[in-house]
């Protein structure tokens, strides 16, 4: 059983010669830089679908609504869509990769580690930059050589998200998906958790934990996801027919550099969800206060804490996880990939319950802790500055600083993807969705469009402004319009193909 789904993630930025630098600016410049030196045109995005107010439980919030028109190079929301139908822009300050829809968890895992490589070449485009004395902004000095990190926070109080999306059915019983899915939120960190040198929103206190996100959640649910986030996040933005499907807006995980643990994060919630429109009731495992232990989990690495359930008795996460296994693996069907994250799951949950160590050679989190564990065997006090910058170094992804390419290129951490596979997959969209019909109009018509969202393309035609819906996530695919976009050779030509006569 397939299912639509795609990821976003917020980078750390950081200016190494001149940290006051604003990270709006060097972001803006990050987006740019890469536009103006590996796209032949630019188009601004299509906000007309975007309603990140309308809240799931059924009202509307009307503090704002996003601008319909905006500059593509404006300083904080400079946006540019890849030729692999995703989107790279500025979000809160930070560059941000929306991945293109694919569905299944593989590519799904795929597809978010190419958003590395055009991070990567932002990086490699401002040091260019810099050294010939170019600014990419009008407004703007040239931008010193910035640094990329894929985590999740700063270390001094502030939280970046790592978010993931999951298109389901509207028709699903909102109250069902958040009783089956809070428990599940709760305990899957001990699989995909990114690990963090710290505990409390500041790292105030000296400590390891499991996760990089877990002290800055504060409620069960909520729609905001800046502050006062939620375990569930109630944001109703289907990016699709709102008659037919919702998206399922998940806040609550970490940014993974480890392909098992992005690929079991995204892998484990596809069947979960998949569990729950089935109509599998999971409201035993109900926790007693989910917030708390969200956080006691995070903290103890031993996975050994016991969760309070509502109905007085304690697990181990470990014990809820599978659980949640045991439940999910007779509605997987025949799918590939659904098996392997069934067996990937089963295997990891088997050595976190005899040691976490065990899987320090495939998840983020236990790497990072064997990392530490190895300074501190060394003499090196857990409030040392040495395991902080550990910790940021893990993330860094360029692949000559990172501690986490290092693991992997010395054989201690595993992959399930080659590099050669995830550079095709930055340069080519997913077949299977609209994401194909996205990213090849993009690269062929570029200077024909003159907006783009996940659900429209605006293509300039002369003096006039056609708008080509692309509700259906699976209707634009690469076996129904490659033909079509192959034999145009201008947007009229295609438009004209598609039935929008006399173009």
């Amino acid at each position: 059983m397939g299912r639509f789904m795609g990821t976003e993630t917020e980078y750390g930025i950081t200016t190494p010669s001149d940290p006051t630098l604003s990270p709006l600016i060097t972001s803006t410049h990050a987006v740019v830089a890469y536009a103006a030196m590996h796209t032949s045109a630019r188009s601004r995005w299509d906000y007309t679908e975007e309603h990140p107010l309308k809240d799931s439980r059924g009202y509307d919030l009307q503090r704002y609504r996003t601008v319909p028109v905006v500059d593509p190079n404006a300083i904080g929301v400079a946006n540019v869509v890849t030729t692999n139908g995703a989107r790279y822009y500025v979000d809160h300050g930070h560059p941000e990769y929306s991945s293109p829809e694919v569905d299944n968890a593989w590519d799904a895992m795929l597809y978010d580690a190419a958003g590395d490589l055009y991070l990567r070449q932002s990086m490699e485009d401002i040091r260019q930059l810099w050294g010939e004395g170019i600014s990419v902004l009008d407004s703007a000095d040239p931008c010193p050589p910035i640094k990329f990190y894929k985590n999740n926070v700063d270390g001094k109080g502030q939280s970046y998200g790592s978010h993931e999306n999951y298109q389901y059915s509207r028709h699903t019983d909102f109250a069902s998906v958040v009783q089956g899915l809070i428990p599940f939120f709760v305990t899957r960190q001990v699989i995909i958790g990114a690990g963090r040198v710290g505990i409390g929103r500041a790292s105030e206190h000296p400590g390891f934990q499991i996760s990089q996100r877990a002290d800055y959640f504060e409620q069960e649910i909520s729609l905001e996801t800046t502050l006062n986030r939620g375990i569930i996040n109630t944001r109703d933005e289907p990016h699709a027919d709102a008659t037919q499907f919702r998206r399922l807006h998940v806040i609550i995980g970490d940014a993974n550099m480890s392909q098992y643990s992005n690929f079991l994060k995204l892998g484990m919630t596809k069947l979960v969800l998949d569990a729950i429109e089935a109509g599998v009731d999971f409201s035993d495992l109900d926790i007693h206060d989910p917030v708390a232990e969200l956080q006691r989990v995070s903290h103890d690495p031993t996975c050994t804490h016991k969760l309070l359930l509502a109905s007085g008795k304690r697990c181990t996460a470990i014990d809820i996880l599978r659980e949640y296994r045991n439940r999910v693996q007779g509605l997987h069907g025949e799918g590939d990939v659904d098996k392997q994250v069934l067996a990937l799951w089963g295997e990891v949950l088997d050595d976190l319950e005899i040691d976490p160590l065990r899987t320090s050679d495939r998840l983020d989190w236990t790497a990072k802790w064997a990392l530490v564990r190895s300074f501190m065997d060394r003499g090196v006090a857990a409030d040392d500055p040495k395991l902080k910058m550990l910790d940021i170094q893990y993330a860094d992804i360029d692949p000559a600083k990172s501690l986490y390419h290092a693991l992997v290129r010395k054989g201690s951490l595993r992959t399930l993807v080659s590099e050669e596979e995830i550079a095709h997959a930055a340069q080519h969209p997913p077949k299977n969705s609209r994401a194909y019909f996205r990213g090849k109009v993009t690269e062929k018509f570029g200077n024909e469009i003159a907006a783009s969202s996940w659900q429209s393309i605006v293509f300039k035609i002369d003096d006039r402004m056609i708008r080509v819906p692309l509700d259906d996530v699976d209707g634009w695919t690469f076996e129904k319009t490659a033909d079509i976009i192959n034999s145009a050779s201008q947007a009229s030509e295609l438009l004209n193909a598609l039935g929008y006569k006399h173009v």
